[in-house]
């Protein structure tokens, strides 16, 4: 196991405050995310996440454009989405965009398709939200075709049908890897396994073990439908420090104004600091010093079983030079320490 999990970062191009305190501009934002890309591969992590979305609180709206400046400074990190969400969107579009994307990052795109945890995308690209299901159900079998690269026939409800149809740029390799991301549906793990995708679970509340019945499931469900056994990745919101009181307190009036908001859009209580603190201690939130942090992302490599995981780095208005510094230290001092832990464990167990 130790040599086998990659580790991973994601961001969603959260807007940040500046040092006077004041949001930064969406352009400055979008630069920002480019230069955490850049130093994320320079000190050797493995993958890199930008997440889809369309409204004021994230500057992201259109992933490949920002990963394709990230690809022409990088080298070998992959690039990725955090999702892109595929329901309000068209498959061959999202093809075509990341077969471009691959090109000029010599092999290392990936797409991770989704639903998206937000619906402004649906009544922005006129899509009805009574069709949530199916929407994301018909796209999601037409893109497990188009993946293949062959010519496709197709033809569902929600777009129009192809026949025989070659979509272009292919890639060198024949083919992009694409995962599907899953917040925690039964229906939407079968699914990812019955269509032959890679499974990312994105944790993002609650203790990361009650998730373990999901990659059970996916791994039953892949043997069921006669396919080979494929990764299981995990996404999950962090933050590094010197120390565990450190990290808390800088992390501590960004996320709650970031959940306070998205809680009202909800209909959630606000968050106290109280129960901020048992997240970090109980929950998703992998938050603290290096070391704490590399124990708890060890116990969810250890608990869930997956290959890899991605660190969600920024949270609201986390400044920049923070999310800098979170990077530096996750590359520097917890992965180091993670892969450690596993081999130790591998080593007792042996």
């Amino acid at each position: 196991m130790a040599t086998a999990v990659e580790f991973g970062l994601d961001s969603f191009g959260d807007v940040t405050a500046g040092p006077d305190g004041d949001r930064v501009s969406y352009a400055q934002v979008i630069r920002n995310v480019v230069e955490e890309a850049v130093l994320a591969d320079r000190l050797g992590i493995d993958a890199f996440g930008l997440g889809e979305h369309h409204r004021d609180d994230y500057a992201v709206s259109s992933p490949e454009i920002v990963l394709a400046a990230i690809a022409a400074r990088t080298e070998r990190i992959r690039l990725g989405t955090a999702v892109t969400v595929l329901s309000s969107d068209d498959p061959v579009r999202v093809y075509e965009r990341f077969a471009t994307l691959d090109a000029l990052a010599r092999g290392r795109a990936e797409i991770i398709l989704g639903r998206g945890s937000f619906t402004e995308s649906f009544p922005l690209f006129g899509y009805n939200l009574a069709d949530y299901d199916r929407l994301f159900e018909e796209k999601a079998e037409l893109m497990a075709e188009l993946l293949t690269e062959d010519a496709v026939t197709w033809q569902g409800t929600v777009r129009a049908p192809l026949a025989k149809q070659h979509v272009y740029p292919k890639t060198d390799s024949g083919r992009i890897r694409t995962w599907i991301g899953v917040g925690g549906s039964p229906e939407s793990v079968v699914r990812a396994a019955r269509l032959g995708f890679p499974l990312v679970l994105a944790v993002i509340g609650g203790e990361p073990a009650r998730f373990a019945p999901y990659v059970q499931l996916y791994h039953r469900a892949l043997a069921e439908f006669g396919r080979e056994p494929l990764p299981v990745a995990v996404h999950v919101p962090g933050f590094v420090a010197d120390t565990d009181q450190e990290a808390a307190d800088l992390l501590w009036p960004h996320a709650r104004a970031m959940l306070d908001r998205i809680g009202a859009e909800r209909g959630w209580p606000p968050m106290t600091r109280q129960r901020f603190d048992n997240d970090i201690s109980n929950g998703a939130w992998h938050v603290g010093s290096a070391e704490t942090v590399a124990r708890k992302v060890a116990r969810t490599i250890r608990v869930l079983g997956v290959q890899r995981i991605d660190l969600k780095y920024s949270a609201g208005t986390l400044p920049h030079e923070h999310l800098l510094e979170t990077i530096e230290r996750y590359a520097a001092d917890v992965v180091p320490r993670v892969r450690k832990l596993l081999a130790a464990e591998t080593t007792s167990t042996s």
